[in-house]
């Protein structure tokens, strides 16, 4: 009996030596040439010490000339700064790290079970794209992680980060998950690959150009954030974990950061420029309200004239979203209007409370913007905040005109708090433009048009486009001191915590897309 224990054992140890050792030495070395590393090492360096439990580690592509269990992806569970999340990580050293069918379902069981426990999941992307002699079989596979990735969409956080290739429909995995983080002169992500474009339209374009971390964080926006390295994009997932509950029921985790909540900032007082058309830098702002070195933004590199992100108040994370002067004058084009509405999207959906900085002269005008369709694209951030439940608060620090004021979290839309500076310009359009039409026959009469331009101008801006008009209509709670925004926002977090309310019962809203 002793015996057959014995020989148990060293058979069970045989075959965990086998998968540890995933595609041989001489591929294992030749990832590290390419400056790569391992499934495993990476899973290493992105969990706790000692915490990973691997599942799945013996299964197989039945009928295949060479056996490696496993399959080409390593799969199981973990601690991340101490809670638990499920990861799977592509071994580029087995196939190519290609996906079959039993690949496929070692990471849907993944997902599966990262549901069930209200857990992330964490997706390590080094693939070849579709393992090509199993045909059929590979692509029900994809569509397998498909199904399970919008399954789990707001219910628990999902995060891809590509290490090495990601191409054709294995692309559209990372797209379903919340967050995509890439890996600059690494990783690249596309649907059809430089060969395929140069034999369809003649373009002949590299890889990198194609679909590399840097045109998919600056071009495409399908790129949320860029490691300049592996390790850099790992530790990219454990900061961003950090702002982020475990699930669609829990509360965002709290980390005290010992910045005052009571802290005010002089700074904020002077920072809007007197001249409405010079701008100012938006990132400053934030900075300066949220507790100290705590705003992560993200897609910084698309759309820049919006900014998204997460901070903390009071030690509390919140998301924030705001207009960016420094960049097309902060106006809202067709790029910015997606990137605004998935992120509230998000925040809702976890319970992660909104603050909007409001500084918008209007949507970007113009042929290309019209057909391109700013009017649904604009619609969805309308959708978007009207659909959202988490505490909703706005701050306009300077220009909100028209329907950009409208959509921007507006009190309209349900903010359950709208506050403005006193620098605050709120009106359909701005003065010189609302002049020239209300006064064009008098200023076409005028012997000095320029000085009665400038003096409606500023007749306009007293009786309209000052905050005041607003708080007499009850549309502004308060005009607040900026200097005081950090407590204000902090006391009224407090307040608000999450509101109850009851919709209209539905299947679900048809959201512009």
């Amino acid at each position: 009996m002793e015996k057959k224990n014995t020989a148990q054992l060293e058979e069970l140890q045989a075959l965990r030596e086998r998968a540890l050792q995933g595609g041989g030495a001489d591929r294992i070395a030749k990832q590290h040439a390419k400056g790569k590393l391992t499934a495993r090492e990476r899973l290493e360096k992105l969990l706790d010490p000692g915490t990973f439990q691997e599942l799945q580690s013996f299964m197989i592509t039945p009928g295949e000339g060479q056996v490696t269990p496993g399959d080409g992806v390593v799969t199981g569970y973990g601690e991340l700064d101490g809670r638990t999340v499920y990861v799977y990580a592509q071994d580029f050293t087995v196939y190519g790290g290609s996906v079959s069918l039993t690949h496929a379902r070692k990471i849907c069981r993944i997902m599966d079970l990262a549901v069930s426990s209200g857990c992330p999941v964490i997706g390590l992307l080094d693939s070849g794209g579709a393992r090509i002699q199993e045909g059929i079989r590979a692509l029900q596979g994809y569509g397998e992680i498909f199904r399970r990735n919008a399954l789990a969409s707001g219910i628990i956080p999902q995060i891809s980060v590509t290490l090495g290739p990601c191409a054709g429909g294995a692309s559209y995995s990372p797209a379903l998950t919340d967050f995509v983080i890439m890996t600059n002169k690494t990783s690249v992500m596309f649907i059809t690959g430089p060969n395929v474009v140069k034999s369809v339209t003649g373009e002949i374009i590299t890889q990198e150009a194609l679909g590399g971390a840097m045109a998919h964080f600056t071009k495409s926006g399908v790129a949320s954030l860029v490691g300049q390295n592996e390790e850099d994009s790992l530790a990219l997932v454990r900061k961003l974990l950090s702002y982020l509950p475990s699930n669609n029921v829990e509360t965002p985790p709290c980390a005290p950061t010992g910045d005052d909540p009571n802290r005010s900032e002089e700074r904020l007082n002077t920072i809007i420029p007197e001249k409405p058309n010079i701008p100012y830098e938006m990132h400053e702002v934030i900075e300066l309200i949220v507790d100290q070195g705590s705003f992560f933004e993200v897609q910084s590199g698309w759309a820049p004239n919006a900014i998204v992100g997460f901070a903390r108040l009071d030690g509390n994370a919140v998301g924030i979203v705001a207009q960016q002067p420094m960049y097309l004058a902060g106006v809202i084009d067709i790029n910015a209007s997606d990137k605004i509405s998935r992120f509230v999207r998000f925040c809702d959906a976890f319970n992660i409370p909104l603050i909007t900085f409001v500084d918008s002269p209007g949507f970007l005008p113009g042929p290309l913007q019209e057909h391109g369709g700013i009017i649904r694209h604009g619609a969805k951030i309308i959708y978007a905040y009207v659909e959202a439940s988490v505490p909703k608060i706005s701050i306009v620090t300077r220009k909100g005109y028209g329907g950009a004021y409208i959509v921007m979290g507006s009190k309209s839309l349900g903010a359950d708090l709208h506050l403005a500076w006193p620098s605050a310009e709120l009106a359909v359009m701005g003065p010189q433009g609302a002049v020239n039409i209300l006064k064009r026959r008098e200023l076409a009469r005028a012997k000095d048009p320029q000085a009665l331009r400038a003096e409606l101008v500023a007749d306009y801006r007293k009786k309209f486009s000052n905050p005041y008009r607003a708080a007499e209509y009850g549309i502004l709670d308060a005009v607040i001191e900026p200097a005081k925004t950090r407590p204000t926002l902090i006391a009224a977090l407090r307040a608000l915590r999450e509101p109850v309310r009851q919709l209209p019962p539905k299947k679900h809203g048809v959201m512009p897309v």
